[in-house]
């Protein structure tokens, strides 16, 4: 196992000299893999995280939720779940989306919100447009929600969600209009999911807190209005090999940091031109 960027590769040696401190993305390290196997006869690689078949294995996470649910009595008003690639996302929102496409149980579909960074907003701040799913443009194009392949995201501390693109299927429901998006800020995550530590006693990771602290401004909205709504997350996983990040937090070494518009539109000249 290498950290990318890594001096193995064409590709991380040329984002290395290009910038000897690069914090690398899920784009880099894809790219340092297809480059990887396709230099060698006896190793294939297969692209995961965005893909259809990735995002509809992950299902099951729905499917199984949907089932407690029924067991529970109860039906989400809102469903939140953090969106780098899309794969969590799409894992918990699937299944609920023929129900909406019905008009939901007992006629009231339910809100789907995927919650990405501030900090790398593909959904929120990207453009629709075929791209490349890793950074130097060896995968094959995809429609999707994109800030441009050799966007380079800063060093947050929310790994699977530092991807330039998200999944297509997550991008075309987005356009369409049947799944919401926002962005939550770095500091934000981290003081929501001290929050559910200290309340569950659960570490999450820093992935997981963004779908944690929608769920908290959601719950918090419902205080004030006196709305009574049961609200879905999925704690995509725990932080215990995160816990260099919380003790940044706790230092106050941590900072938010929202990409800059002309940032954004600068890599997205880069896009590739298609027919």
């Amino acid at each position: 196992m290498f950290a990318s960027p890594s001096n193995l590769t064409k590709t991380g040696l040329d984002a290395l000299a290009i910038d000897p401190n690069n914090m690398g993305s899920l784009g880099l390290a894809i790219s340092e893999a297809v480059e990887e196997a396709a230099s060698r006869a006896d190793t294939n690689y297969a692209l995961g995280s965005v893909l259809n078949h990735v995002a509809l294995h992950q299902t099951i996470i729905g499917l199984e939720a949907k089932k407690q649910l029924e067991m529970a009595g109860d039906w989400p008003d809102v469903i939140f779940a953090p969106c780098g690639g899309g794969s969590s996302f799409a894992g918990l929102a699937f299944p609920f989306i023929a129900d909406n496409a019905s008009g939901g149980r007992n006629g009231k579909p339910v809100r789907l919100v995927a919650v990405e960074p501030a900090s790398c907003p593909s959904l929120t701040k990207g453009d629709f447009a075929y791209d490349f799913g890793d950074a130097s443009g060896f995968t094959p194009l995809m429609k999707m929600y994109t800030l441009g392949h050799d966007f380079m995201p800063p060093g947050i501390h929310a790994g699977g969600l530092r991807y330039h693109g998200a999944s297509p299927l997550v991008s075309q429901l987005y356009h369409e209009g049947l799944i919401e998006a926002m962005a939550v800020p770095q500091l934000a995550t981290f003081d929501a999911g001290v929050m559910f530590a200290r309340a569950e006693g659960i570490i999450p990771a820093p992935e997981s807190n963004h779908a944690i602290r929608a769920v908290i401004d959601e719950a918090l909205r419902c205080k004030e209005t006196g709305e009574a709504k049961t609200l879905l997350f999925n704690l995509t996983g725990h932080g215990y090999f995160d816990m260099a990040s919380y003790d940044r937090y706790f230092a106050g070494e941590l900072e938010d940091f929202s990409y800059p518009e002309a940032a954004i539109k600068e890599s997205l000249r880069h896009l590739p031109k298609v027919g």
